[in-house]
């Protein structure tokens, strides 16, 4: 007898409603930059895969280890083979989402790293925020309904209890594969209300929304968009210290999160 029709979906909430509650086992931190992951690396006492869960020949890298009960994985697009500088943007972010999911199995994603920020919304260098929602800016499709595929507006998972207890601020992200704004992008991005700006959020976002996993964005601003300093520039010059204040904030995250369901966050 073939099953009644409402099976797969009784079934699919059943496990959605499992996974909230038991204990958070394995996270995968996808992190764009060398610069930003080895802090973390290096703080969780992390190592580098001997043999690599990810195809031959893509320069991916995972760092994993143990911390109390949590494994806990940190993925790196690597460096690109050609040019030798880190695989940022959007491409990069949703493969290595897409197969650390495949490989790992993870209970919660967490994409952590630096971003632009707006002082009209509040943002100063040094912040860090937990991103509330996230979009494109830069996928421009002027017909019904393909212009709301191309802004891809989503929800991050919710964390109240990790907001308040991390102290981080809110807002929302708008993710482009350019560092500079076009007056296109600028006008996108105040139409997605965003806070700040980065080059690969939206895009892990995608995938981690397709996949069911749940995923978190953890952001630290170290150039203001609409300040006066060029961006590559200001970027550059707080990169370390921004990279600081969001591996002490991520450390606190992960204490947080262990031992705690998803329901808890």
């Amino acid at each position: 007898m073939a099953p009644p029709d409402d099976q797969p979906e009784s079934t699919g909430e059943a496990i959605v409603a499992e996974a909230e509650i038991k204990p958070i086992s394995t996270v995968v931190f996808i992190i764009a930059m060398q610069t930003e992951a080895l802090p973390l690396v290096n703080r969780f006492q992390l190592s580098e895969d001997a043999e690599s869960v990810f195809p031959k020949g893509v320069p991916w890298v995972r760092y994993h280890g143990c911390y109390k009960d949590l494994q806990i994985n940190i993925i790196w697009p690597g460096k690109d083979p050609v040019l030798g500088v880190d695989s940022v943007g959007t491409v990069s972010a949703a493969l290595v989402t897409y197969a650390s999911i495949q490989a790992l199995h993870p209970d919660l994603i967490i994409n952590a790293g630096t971003a632009g920020g707006f002082k009209a919304k509040g943002a100063a260098i040094g912040d860090v925020f937990l991103v509330s929602e996230v979009a494109f800016h830069d996928r421009r499709i002027p017909i019904p309904v393909f212009d709301l595929y191309g802004v891809g507006m989503r929800e991050a998972f919710s964390a109240p209890n990790l907001v308040k207890e991390v102290d981080l601020k809110v807002g929302r992200l708008s993710t482009g594969d350019s560092l500079v704004t076009t007056p296109h992008d600028e006008l996108a991005i105040t139409a997605n209300d965003a806070t700040l700006k980065d080059m690969e959020g939206a895009a892990v976002a995608y995938v981690a929304d397709l996949l069911k996993v749940p995923a978190i964005f953890v952001k630290a601003v170290t150039d203001i968009v609409d300040g006066e300093k060029p961006t590559a520039e200001e970027f550059l010059q707080n990169l370390a210290a921004v990279t600081a204040a969001l591996d002490e904030k991520i450390s606190n995250i992960i204490e947080f999160i262990n031992r705690k369901s998803l329901s808890e966050l």
